[in-house]
């Protein structure tokens, strides 16, 4: 088999829909071990400012739901603290009562924002960090 050049290469995956480029990708890392993902940066360079906080934000794939304060519902707050966590009673009263206090450590996304919907949906005052 001839080597191809890069151009060559290039030309080729013009010619390829989306969904065969997809499927191209997937088998290259899984045969080379690899990933395509592009690289986070550690720190953003100066001129950056916001806009690299929110695509470092937006790769983020971990997750801390922090309880900022419990409103006018503490009842039920406690009883939505009790559901997402194995807390008792008495362990979810004390979160609670000592609010700001991180709920739920270390989740993923569609965990931390189902439980931030929760919680605001009982009363409390809910961040993600």
């Amino acid at each position: 088999m001839a080597k191809l050049t890069t151009t060559e290469l290039i030309d080729a995956f013009k010619e390829l829909s989306l969904i065969e480029l997809s499927e191209f990708v997937k088998a290259f890392e899984e045969t080379f071990e690899v990933t395509a993902a592009a690289p986070v940066a550690v720190a953003a360079p100066a001129g950056a400012g916001g806009a690299a906080e929110v695509e470092a934000e937006e790769e983020k794939d971990s997750f801390d739901v922090v309880l900022e304060a419990a409103g006018e519902k503490k009842i039920q707050v406690i009883k939505e603290v009790r559901a997402l966590t194995s807390l008792g009673l008495k362990e979810a009263k004390d979160l609670v009562d000592a609010a700001p206090k991180a709920v739920l450590e270390g989740v993923n996304k569609e965990a931390a924002e189902k439980a931030k919907a929760t919680l605001e949906g009982a009363g409390a005052t809910v961040t993600l960090k």
